[in-house]
Formats: structure tokens, C-alpha cells, sequence
């Protein structure tokens, strides 16, 4: 990451303990999250390694997860931040959370959280997900992705970011939005 976004980030750090990288499969939560959690010198979590065997298994599969799966892994999620909330620590995590009842689930540890929501057309973002190698989330599931998706609403506050650009510029789109 160029030392430009680090100072930028450095010198308006956002007032929250996890920024989470939210949108659909294949939308880049894990590369722009990586790259904002660098700028910011936090922590980075792949909200993906909270899941447990099982989903994991069930996505492999092609089957989509249902929301009885999704609560003990976004539970688990709320659990960190709050523990890091408790030691002063920062996190940047890359996770679906598609619905608001979801991202409603993760607020409820009370932690201070700022969603980032990573927009991107499906076509885009089915290209995206077919040249990509060795992940578990099949390119069939991606309309279940959109079909389940709930933008986030005004009274939420999070950033929408599109995703046309490079991880870059989208890093420093958002680094420029939480300063604002």
C-alpha cells in the first residue's frame, strides 16, 4: 500500500473498533480489506475463517447458506470485535453481511462498528468470481448472493464504495469518505 493512503490514514483514523467489508461474493471485501487494514495499520480477519466446517462444506457444495447457519458465525464475529473493543484493539474484517438483520446480529456486542459496502453490477462481479482459482464459493451462487442482499440503508451510516476501480482507488475512496 502507497505511503500516501498510510498518512492519509494516519492522520483521520475512523472512530470505530472494526471497519467490516461487507457485499457480495466475488465484490473483493478480502483484497480492499486487506489493503484498508494495511493503510490503517489494523488488524485484518477474513470473516470467512469464522465460519465453521460445516458451512464451509454446505457452500463448497452449492448450497446456499440459510440464516439458522449464519447466526452462530456472525456471533462469532461480534465476539472478536468486542473483545478487541475491551483491549483498544482496531480490525478490519471482510464479511457478506447481506441482510440488516445481519449486520443488525453484529452490531449487537455493542462494539463500534462502520460497515463498508463493496457495489459492483453482477456482471462485473460474476467475471470476477469465474477467473478466480481455489475458493470455495462457487460461481453458481452468486444470484443467491444478490437476491439476499439489502443495500444499506441511510440511517446505517456506511460507506458505499463501487468496485470498478482498482483496489487502490477504492482503499483511498474510502479512506477519503470516513475522514469526511
Amino acid at each position: 500500500m502507497n505511503t500516501g493512503l498510510q498518512a492519509a490514514a494516519a492522520a483521520h483514523p475512523p472512530r470505530a473498533t472494526a471497519l467490516i467489508v461487507m457485499g457480495v461474493s466475488g465484490s473483493g471485501k478480502s483484497t480492499v480489506g486487506l489493503g484498508l487494514a494495511r493503510a490503517l495499520g489494523w488488524d485484518f480477519r477474513d470473516g470467512d475463517s469464522f465460519h465453521p466446517p460445516a458451512n464451509v462444506a454446505k457452500m463448497r457444495s452449492g448450497a446456499p447458506l440459510t440464516d439458522a447457519d449464519r447466526w452462530p458465525w456472525l456471533d462469532a464475529i461480534s465476539r472478536h470485535v468486542a473483545e478487541l473493543e475491551d483491549g483498544d484493539g482496531h480490525v478490519v474484517i471482510a464479511c457478506s453481511a447481506l441482510k440488516r438483520a445481519y449486520r443488525d446480529r453484529l452490531r449487537a456486542a455493542g462494539a463500534r462498528l462502520r460497515f463498508i459496502h463493496l457495489d459492483g453490477s453482477f456482471d462485473l462481479i460474476d467475471g470476477r468470481m469465474r477467473a478466480r482459482r481455489d475458493h470455495f464459493m462457487p460461481p453458481s451462487l452468486l444470484e443467491s448472493q444478490f437476491a439476499t442482499l439489502e443495500a444499506p440503508a441511510p440511517d446505517e451510516q456506511a460507506v458505499t464504495v463501487p468496485i470498478a476501480d482498482d483496489p487502490e482507488a477504492i482503499v483511498a475512496t474510502i479512506l477519503a469518505r470516513l475522514a469526511a
